[in-house]
C-alpha cells in the first residue's frame, strides 16, 4: 500500500513537474532517420554554435564548449508540415574535404532525404552564389535555382537570402518542403561587426520560427577530427528544456544535477538569448518575464563576480544588454557597473566642445582619438560629405571581448558599442563609457577629417608626436580612467593608473617597437605595417591569461609590466616577457606552415627568436630548452619504443624542441629563408590538407639547408608522404647526433 502511495506521488508530481515545463515532441525517430548508418562527422575548420528552443526542435549533433559542457553543431526543426537543417560551419555545404571525411557525406544525404520528407532523390533548388552552387554540383547534386514552387528541398547559402525571400521560404517549409543551411556564427560576426546575428543575419529571421537558431561561439571536436553522431546529446544542450529548469527552480521544483548540469543549463539559455531577437514571439516573451519577477543584483565586480549557477542574474544581464545595445544615444544612460569596470569619469572634467581628428582612411582597423566617452553621455561626430559613403565605424569601448560562455563574470560580458557613420552628425553613446575610436572598414587613400565634440581626454601617447615634456606635465595626469601608449607598429591600452607612473615613454615605446620588427624580420614581412598591433589589458578575456588577435587581450596584472621598460625586460626575474612575445608569434603564425598539433608551437619560434635577439637568451639557453633537456624529453617520449606523432602533436612543450633543434644546427636565416618562400607560392601550390603542409614544410626546409630532413621527422614520428621524401633523397640525411644514437632502424 505504501509502494502504491510512493508511485502515486510520484507519478503526479512527474505530471505537475512537466506540464510547468517547456514540452518537446518525441524526437527519437527523426534523430534515427538522420543519423542512421553514421558514427562520427567531420569538423571544417572551427564551427560555430547552434541554438536549438522551440518546442519541435532538437538537437542531432554536439561540439565541446569546454569540459562537461556542450552547445548543439547540428539542429533540426519540425514547422508546420515542412523540416529543417542547420549546420554550424559553412563548409558542411558542400566543401569536398569535409563531405569526404568520415560519415559525413552519408549524414547530409540523410538530412537531405528528412529534410524533405523522406524522399530519398528530392527535386533540390538551391539559393547562393556561383562559388556556392559549384561546391553543390562538385558533391553530384543536381538542382534548379530559386525554384521553390518545384522543389521539394532548398539547400540556402544564408548570406545570399534576401529580405524579399523570407515569407516565401517560411511558406515553403509550412506546406511541407525542407530547408538545409549552414553559417560559422561566429565568424559572420567576424566578418560583420557592427550587425548582430539575429538581425543582420536574414536566415535566422526563418530558423526562428522553427524554433532555430546560428549563434554565437566556437565549438571543438569531441572525436578525433570530428564530432559523434548518435550518441545521447546532453538534456539541457536544448535551451528550451535548460529554460524550463530554471522555471522550475524558481518554483521549488527540480535541480539540474551538479556544477555540469548548472554550467550546462547557463551556457544554453544566455547563448540563446544573445542568438535571438527581441520581438521573437514564442520563447522570449517567457524569459523575460521570468526575468522581470526576479530580484536580482547585475553588478559584477572581481570580488562579486556574477557566477554560472545565478541564471536569474545571468539572463537579466542577457537582456539589459540587448537593451542598451539598441537604445538610441539619447536615451542611453550609464550602467551603474560602469563605475567598477571600466571606469567613470569624474563629473568636475571638462568635455570637449571641439576636437579635430585627421584620419588616414589607408590604414584599416581602429585608430586612437586620444579621447575617452563618459558612460551615458553623447559623443557627436561630424563628417564631410565625401566621408559618408566610406564605411567609417565609431566605437567606444576597447574591451571588445565578450564574457557571455564563461563561467564567472568578474565584469560586464559585453561593455563596447559601436556606430556606423554614415550621417553628416552622428549621435553615439555606450552605457559603459570607454575610450573613443574611429574605426577603417573600407581603406583607401584618403584623409579625412572628423570633428568630435561631448568626450574628454585621456591620457595619450603618440610616438614621434608627443613631447616628453608634454606627456610628464600635462598629459599622464588627465582624468579618463583609460589611456593608451601609441606607435605605428603597436598600441597599448592600460588603465591611467599605470600611465601615471611612467616618466618617459620613448624608449618604452623604442623597445616595444623593436619586438614588432623582429617578429616582421623574422616572419618575412615588411617592418612598415598596414597596422599597428593592438595590446589590451582587461578584467576578464574570453579565453586563457592572455589571446591573440586584434586586439591581443591580457589580464589586469600586466598593466604595469607592459609600462615599465625594466620590468617588461625583467617581468618576472627572468629576460623577457613570453606571455606577450608568445601572443604576437600567434599573430604572425601562416597557416600554411602550422600543421594539426603545432597551433601552440610555431607562433613559439616566434618568442625564440626575440628572446635570442632582444633579451640575449638563445633558444638553447632557454630555461629547459637547452640540448641536454632536449634529450631528457626525447627519451621520455621513447619510452613506448617508437615515436607516436599523437602524443608529439599534444604536447607543446616537446613539439618546441624539435623546431628548436632545426633552429640550433642551421640558425635563424634558414627559417628567414623558409618563411619568405612561403610568400612567394602561387595559390595553387599552397598546401590543401594537414599531409601536404608537413610535406611542404619537410621538403621546402630540407632545399633550403640542402640537408635531406626526413630522418629528422621519422624520429620525432612526423607523418609525410613518400612523394615527399623521394624528393629530397638525393640530399645528405640529417639528424641531431644526439638523437641518432636513440633512433631505432
Amino acid at each position: 500500500m505504501q509502494s502504491k502511495a510512493l508511485w502515486l506521488i510520484s507519478l503526479l508530481y512527474g505530471f505537475l513537474y512537466s506540464s510547468s515545463c517547456f514540452f518537446a515532441a518525441d524526437t527519437t525517430d527523426d534523430i534515427k532517420q538522420l543519423t542512421r548508418n553514421v558514427q562520427k562527422i567531420s569538423s571544417p575548420g572551427t564551427p560555430g554554435q547552434i541554438c536549438v528552443f522551440g518546442e519541435k526542435a532538437f538537437v542531432v549533433v554536439v561540439g565541446n564548449v569546454d569540459d562537461g559542457v556542450v552547445m548543439p553543431v547540428v539542429g533540426a526543426s519540425r514547422l508546420g508540415k515542412g523540416r529543417v537543417v542547420v549546420f554550424g560551419h559553412s563548409g558542411y555545404l558542400g566543401d569536398l574535404p569535409t563531405y569526404r571525411e568520415h560519415d559525413t557525406a552519408k549524414f547530409f544525404q540523410n538530412s537531405m532525404s528528412w529534410a524533405a520528407g523522406g524522399r530519398e532523390n528530392p527535386k533540390i533548388t538551391v539559393i547562393g552564389d556561383n562559388e556556392f552552387k559549384g561546391r553543390m554540383k562538385s558533391i553530384g547534386l543536381t538542382f534548379t535555382e530559386n525554384k521553390l514552387d518545384a522543389s521539394e528541398l532548398l539547400i540556402a547559402n544564408p548570406d545570399q537570402i534576401l529580405d524579399t525571400d523570407v515569407e516565401r521560404i517560411v511558406s515553403f517549409i509550412r506546406n511541407g518542403g525542407g530547408l538545409i543551411t549552414a553559417e560559422t556564427g561566429w565568424g559572420w560576426k567576424q566578418l560583420n561587426p557592427n550587425k548582430s546575428l539575429h538581425t543582420g543575419l536574414i536566415a535566422n529571421r526563418i530558423l526562428n520560427k522553427a524554433g532555430l537558431a546560428i549563434a554565437d561561439g566556437t565549438l571543438n571536436d569531441n572525436a578525433p577530427d570530428g564530432f559523434y553522431v548518435g550518441k545521447t546529446t546532453p538534456e539541457f544542450s536544448h535551451a528550451g528544456k535548460a529554460f524550463s529548469m530554471i522555471e522550475s527552480q524558481s518554483k521549488g521544483g527540480l535541480k539540474p544535477g551538479g556544477r555540469n548540469g548548472a554550467r550546462q543549463i547557463s551556457t544554453s539559455i544566455v547563448g540563446a538569448m544573445n542568438a535571438l531577437p527581441r520581438n521573437e514571439s514564442s520563447w522570449v516573451p517567457r524569459v523575460l518575464e521570468f526575468s522581470k519577477s526576479q530580484q536580482t543584483s547585475t553588478i559584477p565586480s572581481s570580488k562579486k563576480p556574477i557566477e554560472l549557477d545565478n541564471a536569474p542574474a545571468r539572463i537579466a544581464m542577457v537582456i539589459q544588454s540587448q537593451d542598451e545595445k539598441t537604445l538610441p544615444p539619447m536615451l542611453v544612460k550609464a550602467n551603474p557597473a560602469a563605475k567598477i569596470f571600466p571606469g567613470f569619469v569624474p563629473t568636475e572634467v571638462k568635455r570637449l566642445e571641439y576636437h579635430s581628428l585627421n584620419l588616414n582612411t589607408g590604414t584599416p582597423g581602429w585608430h586612437s582619438t586620444g579621447l575617452y566617452a563618459a558612460p551615458g553621455e553623447i559623443v557627436r561626430f561630424k563628417l564631410p560629405i565625401d566621408a559618408l559613403n566610406m564605411g567609417l565605424v565609431a566605437r567606444i569601448g576597447c574591451h571588445s571581448d565578450t564574457l557571455w560562455e564563461l563561467d564567472s563574470w568578474p565584469r560586464h560580458p559585453d561593455i563596447t558599442r559601436s556606430f556606423p557613420l554614415k550621417r553628416a552628425s552622428t549621435n553615439t553613446a555606450c552605457s559603459f563609457g570607454g575610450l573613443v575610436y574611429v574605426e577603417v572598414t573600407n581603406p583607401r587613400k584618403k584623409t579625412v577629417n572628423i570633428e568630435i565634440s561631448g568626450a574628454v581626454e585621456a591620457p595619450t601617447y603618440f610616438h614621434g608626436k608627443t613631447t616628453v615634456e608634454d606627456w610628464k606635465a600635462t598629459i599622464r595626469n588627465r582624468k579618463a580612467p583609460w589611456g593608451e601608449l601609441v606607435t605605428d607598429k603597436v598600441i597599448l591600452t592600460l588603465p591611467s593608473e599605470s600611465l601615471r607612473k611612467l616618466e618617459n615613454p620613448k624608449p618604452l615605446m623604442d623597445y616595444w617597437n623593436r619586438i614588432l620588427d623582429l617578429d616582421a624580420e623574422l616572419a618575412g614581412i615588411p617592418k612598415n605595417r598596414p597596422r599597428p598591433e593592438r595590446i589590451i589589458c582587461d578584467e576578464q578575456i574570453s579565453a586563457g591569461y592572455m589571446h591573440a588577435g586584434y586586439p591581443i587581450m591580457t589580464l589586469m596584472d600586466q598593466k604595469f609590466h607592459f609600462a615599465n621598460l625594466a620590468d617588461l625586460q625583467k617581468p618576472y626575474g627572468y629576460p623577457g616577457n613570453w606571455g606577450i612575445f608568445h601572443e604576437l608569434g600567434h599573430n604572425h603564425q601562416v597557416d600554411a606552415w602550422t600543421f594539426e598539433g603545432t597551433g601552440e608551437v610555431t607562433c613559439n619560434i616566434f618568442s625564440f627568436y626575440i628572446m635570442d635577439k632582444l633579451c640575449g637568451v638563445p633558444p638553447k639557453d632557454f630555461k629547459d630548452g637547452n640540448s641536454e633537456k632536449f634529450i631528457e624529453h626525447y627519451k621520455v617520449f621513447l619510452k613506448d619504443g617508437k615515436p607516436n606523432f599523437q602524443k608529439w602533436k599534444s604536447d607543446p612543450g616537446l613539439a618546441l624542441c624539435m623546431y628548436a633543434q632545426l633552429q640550433k644546427e642551421f640558425g635563424w636565416d634558414a627559417y628567414k629563408k623558409v618563411f619568405a618562400a612561403y610568400h612567394s607560392l602561387k595559390p595553387e601550390d599552397m598546401p590543401k590538407n594537414d599531409l601536404e603542409k608537413r610535406d611542404l614544410w619537410m621538403v621546402m626546409f630540407s632545399k633550403t639547408v640542402n640537408r635531406n630532413l626526413g630522418p629528422f621527422f621519422r624520429a620525432w614520428g612526423i607523418p609525410v608522404s613518400k612523394k615527399a621524401l623521394e624528393s629530397i633523397q638525393n640530399m645528405s640525411p640529417w639528424i641531431p647526433p644526439e638523437m641518432k644514437e636513440l633512433v631505432k632502424p
